[in-house]
Parts: structure tokens; sequence; C-alpha cells
């Protein structure tokens, strides 16, 4: 447990360095690789869908594989294992670096630069950019950083609580295979549905813990921590997803804005219903507002991994 609070320290000290050859750049390759033999490969539509579960399988036995051995071979290193563990525990925590892209589309908007952050939040969308008007653009960037709270936050740090840095990683490599292929379009409606529905098996929990910690941490944004709880429930459901409105909804009830709408994924339009209750009008503050709220369930998830830590050794 040691290891997973020196790691959380060191992604917020350091974040992603642009230098480093981050693991999900690999696993990016691998699923670009796998997604290219399936549609060669496959000739019909269920053939596709069945190629899917294939690359499920495949990415995440190797993400888990890969870390597991590294750590095995190194077991009988004392200091070697630790630094690696870490290293490892990292890269799947993606706290500052959602923070340093969140804030950049925030900058733009202040510079009045439209283009820029049109351009800046597409790097941490799936939906297309081009035509957004500044509302838009910060719902958008508000949505993200709430839903990658979940996945980029809370979901790797409980996955590393439970099975270490491989399953950590496995995590990582299930939810990099949803941002790439789980799009319920024409061109991904196929390929991406089980590695779609295999990621919303595994952010089933962290997306529901994750509204409850961001709950908790409505008073950083001067929220109220029941109101915020009463949006997230009643509106869990507005979402395709059965995971991504527990953090929206936790954000909207905290910030008390409206989040949700139609949105346009590869040139189609997506349409979802709303979430949270339009009290105030969603500006760009809010953007700031929202990486308060991560950190705050950072916070919390972190001194649940000290109380485990601290009885864990008064029980020894």
């Amino acid at each position: 447990m040691m290891d997973l609070i020196a790691a959380i320290l060191l992604d917020l000290l350091i974040g992603d360095p642009y230098w480093f050859k981050h693991p999900v750049i690999y696993i990016g390759k691998l699923i670009r690789v796998l997604d290219k033999l399936g549609r060669k490969l496959c000739k019909t539509n269920k053939q596709i869908k069945i190629f899917g579960g294939v690359i499920v399988v495949i990415v995440a036995f190797s993400s888990f594989l890969v870390p597991f051995i590294i750590l095995r071979i190194s077991k009988e290193f004392f200091w070697v294992y630790n630094i690696l563990n870490i290293i490892l525990l990292w890269t799947t925590i993606a706290t500052r670096c959602l923070h340093t892209e969140g804030i950049k589309v925030y900058d733009a908007l202040v510079k009045n630069d439209i283009d820029d952050a049109r351009v800046k939040l597409s790097y941490i969308v799936g939906r297309d950019t081009k035509d957004l008007s500044v509302d838009e653009i910060v719902r958008a960037d508000v949505e993200t950083i709430a839903e990658n709270t979940a996945d980029g936050v809370i979901a790797p740090i409980l996955y590393a609580i439970l099975g270490g840095a491989p399953l950590a990683m496995m995590y990582k490599g299930i939810n990099t295979m949803d941002s790439m292929l789980g799009y319920m379009n024409e061109k991904y409606k196929y390929i991406g549905f089980f590695p779609a529905k295999t990621d919303d098996v595994f952010n089933y929990v962290p997306a529901r813990l994750t509204g409850f910690l961001i709950c908790l941490a409505a008073p950083i944004v001067r929220g109220n921590i029941l109101d915020s709880i009463k949006v997230m429930i009643r509106d869990r459901k507005n979402h395709k997803s059965p995971n991504c409105a527990y953090p929206e909804g936790a954000v909207a009830g905290a910030m008390r804005v409206q989040l949700g709408g139609t949105n346009v994924y590869f040139g189609e339009k997506m349409y979802k219903p709303t979430i949270g209750n339009r009290i105030k009008d969603l500006g760009r503050e809010h953007i700031v507002d929202t990486i308060k709220l991560m950190y705050g369930s950072l916070f919390y998830i972190t001194l649940i991994c000290v109380i485990y830590e601290i009885c864990a050794n008064i029980y020894k």
C-alpha cells in the first residue's frame, strides 16, 4: 500500500512527462493492430463482433501479464521490486495529466481564443469539437474531467488496492479499448461491442464510488453534500453509459449546473438527456471547480489507502 501512496504522490508531482513512453501508448498500438486485423479477417458483422471479444481477451491478458512478469522477476530484489512497482502504479494514475490537459482549455477561453480551445479540447474528448460554441466547449471539458476522475484516478487506484499494479494495468488496458473502440456508431458498433461492455463491468463499482467521493468533496466548490447525492441518484440513468452519469451527476449537483445534451461523434449526432439542475449557468470557472472536485475525490481515496495501511500494520 505504501508503494501505491508513493505512486499517487509521484503522479501529483510530475504527472505524465511528454518524454516518457507511457505503457498506454503501446496498449493503444496493440489495439490498433488488432482492430485492423479484425476488419481484414472478418467478412460479416457477427464475425467482427466476435473478434471484438478476442481483442478484449488479448489486451486484458497482456496488460495484466507484462507487469506481473516484471514484478515476479524482480521479487527477490527489494528496492528494485518496489521502485518498479511504484513506476507501474504511477503510470496507471492520471490526476496531474487530467488537470494539465483540462486547464489548457480553460486558459484558451480566458484568452478568448475559441479556435485554440476547440483544438485543446479535441485532445481529450471523442466528440467533434470544430464547431462547438463556448458553452459547449465548457460543458465538454467539465464532463470529460468528471468522467475521467473515475476512469483515470479512482478506478486505477481501487484496482491497485485490490490486485496491485497488474490488475490496475489490466483495467487501464480495458479502459483504453473502450476509448478507442467503444463507440455506438456505424464504424465501431460491432467490433467495439465487447470492449464497451467489458469497460462497463469494470467501471461499475469505481464510477459509483467516484460519484460519492465527489459528493463528499462538494463543499470545496461551495456545494452541498446531500444535494449533490440527490442529483446524482436522480439522474444516474441519464446517460447511454450505465456508469458515466454518476461522476457527472455528482459534479453537476455539487456545482448546481446542468450537463448532458446533444454531442457529435464522427459526424453522427448523439442525443443525451440532461444531468443536474440549471441553478447556475455553466461558465469557464466551472472547469476549475471540476478539477477541485477531482482532487477532493483523490484526497478521500488516498485517505482510505492510508487508513487501510495503518489498520494492516496494527493487526499484523
